[in-house]
């Protein structure tokens, strides 16, 4: 696979195999430590936008994409080197959220809030 970093919306759709919904609950889990808020509160709401259904295909292929370059374990830098991990993460989510932002509703927001909340406090 070439380990690239996402540069635009069309590059993520590359990542969409890599995706599925107990893998990435598992990867918010274990990474939200290192990875911070700034990283897991876009996911997530990325996350709960591709679960409300109410989602074109084209946004939903742009949210699974970055998803799946989330929880990809091998990226173009690797999660487990401390600050600079999680930056390609990071570039991959804010791509796929500026994208479909308009998705995101109060409710959406809500259910991301309190999942944080759930998991840590």
């Amino acid at each position: 696979m070439d380990e690239k970093k996402v540069k635009n919306v069309d590059e993520l759709k590359e990542y969409e195999t890599y995706y599925s919904d107990k893998s990435f609950l598992e990867k918010v889990g274990s990474v939200f430590a290192k990875a911070g808020e700034t990283v897991v509160r876009p996911a997530l709401l990325l996350y709960y936008v591709l679960k409300s259904g109410n989602v074109s295909a084209r946004d939903r292929a742009i949210i699974i994409g970055a998803l799946g370059y989330f929880i990809l374990p091998l990226d173009l830098i690797p999660d487990m080197i401390p600050v600079l991990g999680f930056t390609d993460d990071a570039s991959a989510i804010a791509i796929a959220y500026k994208a479909v932002k308009n998705n995101i509703t109060p409710e959406i927001k809500q259910q991301a809030e309190e999942k944080l909340s759930e998991w840590f406090g």
